[in-house]
């Protein structure tokens, strides 16, 4: 399963007017701290890889998962596999990849909030140190379609997908500091 996503820089207040006039649905709002982490024997930046514990918190409490990002499989989106599964307790999760030798590389923190659209979400994200974006995702067997969709979605929200952005915001931290 791939995970098919486009992303652009977006002010959000003239996102959301569109979002409500193409149907849709908000699906609440999160904020999330991901945790990156180095590999102990080579180097994810050079692979284009990532492994990540996220800490997220909503009105419903706060919940863990953990994540490895496989390479960009597309020349025209942010598509890769990806791997993610709830943990019980992100600390101890955390304790155990430090102690297999990963080390903390950097952290992003971001509120999101989310829309779904068909089989697509919408999200809104305001990235500390960064700004805002408008990320349009999906999962899929098959990429060619479902990113042509995302295409559509960003263009129906008045956004040109010409302004895309492949690199994560981990990588867009990495690049500012």
């Amino acid at each position: 399963m791939y995970e098919v996503e486009l992303k652009v820089r977006a002010e959000h207040d003239r996102v959301r007017p569109r979002l409500e006039s193409i149907g849709a649905e908000p699906e609440g709002t999160v904020s999330q701290v991901d945790t990156y982490y180095d590999h102990p024997v080579r180097e994810f930046a050079e692979t284009d890889e990532a492994l990540r514990i996220r800490r997220e918190t909503d009105e419903s409490g706060e919940r863990a998962k953990v994540t490895y990002k496989g390479p960009l499989v597309d020349d025209a989106s942010k598509t890769r596999e990806e791997l993610e599964t709830g943990v019980d307790d992100g600390d101890t999760m955390a304790g155990v990849v430090e102690s297999v030798g990963f080390e903390p590389a950097a952290t992003v923190e971001k509120r999101r909030e989310r829309f779904s659209h068909g089989e697509y979400t919408v999200t809104l994200d305001a990235v500390e140190g960064l700004g805002e974006f408008v990320e349009v995702e999906t999962e899929a067997e098959e990429i060619e379609s479902a990113r042509e969709g995302a295409v559509e979605v960003l263009e129906r929200l008045g956004l040109d997908p010409a302004d895309g952005i492949r690199t994560s915001y981990l990588g867009l931290l990495l690049d500012a500091a």
